[in-house]
């Protein structure tokens, strides 16, 4: 180590000296492409079957495995009803609006990003509070929030990552691997009149009792 005052910008200032001599390495990209290694590995290239269908199923798990967090990624869930995200939530919107603004100088609309039906946060953030914001409960939070709304919405998933700082993506996997939670809500059955159930039985004793006498099933013969 020198202790001689400047001697680091001296060395700086000659480095710069050196190089500015030498050939220069930037490229007229996009119009002259660069000649890069067969096994260069600086893009990521998504890999197709014999049908032509993407092998990419959208785990996440290179996105979770990432050490610093630089993958953000996104897909559709199977049944098309929502998109499912890998990324910081409080960023997620914010990074695809600026890439949408930087690329076509305009917000693009898309369907999967679409606003979901909004609703009252106020017992999802009792619940949140009750187990201390604790991504670690997430089974219990969302147990007790599906008991409470009836079923798992969007904008509940997305609340308590946005407040736990959970991903979006684990709690959908988490939500996703237990057969007692769901993401609709229950099919409403309506029970039938007294006079409709007393119809139905009539009709059901009536067939029982021709079909005993021999009459084939054919009432009032």
């Amino acid at each position: 180590m020198s202790f001689i005052p400047g001697i680091g910008l001296v060395r700086g200032m000659g480095l710069t000296l050196r190089r500015f001599f030498q050939p220069k390495a930037t490229i007229m990209w996009p119009e002259q492409h660069a000649d890069v290694a067969p096994k260069f590995r600086g893009r990521l290239q998504l890999l197709y079957d014999e049908y032509g269908t993407l092998k990419c199923e959208t785990c996440f798990q290179c996105a979770q495995a990432c050490p610093i967090e630089c993958i953000d990624m996104g897909g559709v869930d199977t049944k098309g009803r929502f998109h499912v995200h890998w990324g910081a939530p409080e960023t997620y919107g914010e990074r695809r609006e600026e890439s949408a603004l930087r690329r076509s100088g305009r917000t693009v609309a898309d369907p999967a990003y679409a606003s979901f039906e909004e609703i009252d946060l106020a017992p999802l953030d009792e619940i949140l509070e009750a187990h201390d914001y604790d991504p670690r409960q997430l089974l219990a939070i969302l147990e007790e929030t599906q008991g409470e709304y009836g079923h798992l919405p969007v904008a509940a998933l997305k609340h308590v990552s946005r407040i736990t700082g959970a991903w979006y993506a684990m709690i959908y996997g988490t939500a996703s691997s237990y057969g007692h939670l769901r993401f609709e809500p229950p099919a409403v059955t309506t029970a039938p009149s007294a006079g409709e159930a007393h119809r139905d039985g009539e009709t059901a004793f009536r067939s029982a009792l021709d079909a005993s006498l021999g009459y084939g099933g054919q009432a009032g013969r």
